[in-house]
């Protein structure tokens, strides 16, 4: 199994964004290089577990969070995710959305079938 290195240094810049801290701050929380910070967002970088963990401990959040794009079970980490992605829409965007997901999951269940 291949780690997807770029989509994991992006919600690692995502969580660093949320949590008001540049990546000189980041780097220094977590022990790292301003460099290696700056290659690890852009996926330039593999990053090892104590490295992982030591970016999630210095953001607050769960190592999940930068991994579910690479782990079969992570429906909990996607829906707080389309939470938070709705969460200051208005009713008019909410509904759009709404239409939006529903037309894509008859899209993906048809195909799934074809699959078969």
């Amino acid at each position: 199994m291949e780690l997807d290195y770029r989509a994991i240094g992006k919600r690692i810049k995502i969580a660093r964004i949320k949590a008001d801290l540049t990546q000189e701050a980041l780097a220094e929380k977590a022990s790292l290089s301003t460099t290696h910070m700056s290659n690890i967002e852009t996926g330039n970088s593999k990053l090892s577990l104590p490295t992982i963990v030591s970016l999630a401990n210095a953001l607050s959040v769960s190592v999940d969070e930068f991994l579910c794009d690479s782990v079969i079970h992570s429906k909990d980490i996607f829906s707080q995710e389309i939470q938070d992605l709705v969460s200051d829409c208005d009713e008019y965007e909410i509904r759009m959305i709404a239409d939006f997901v529903r037309a894509a999951k008859e899209t993906i269940r048809k195909n799934a079938k074809l699959k078969e």
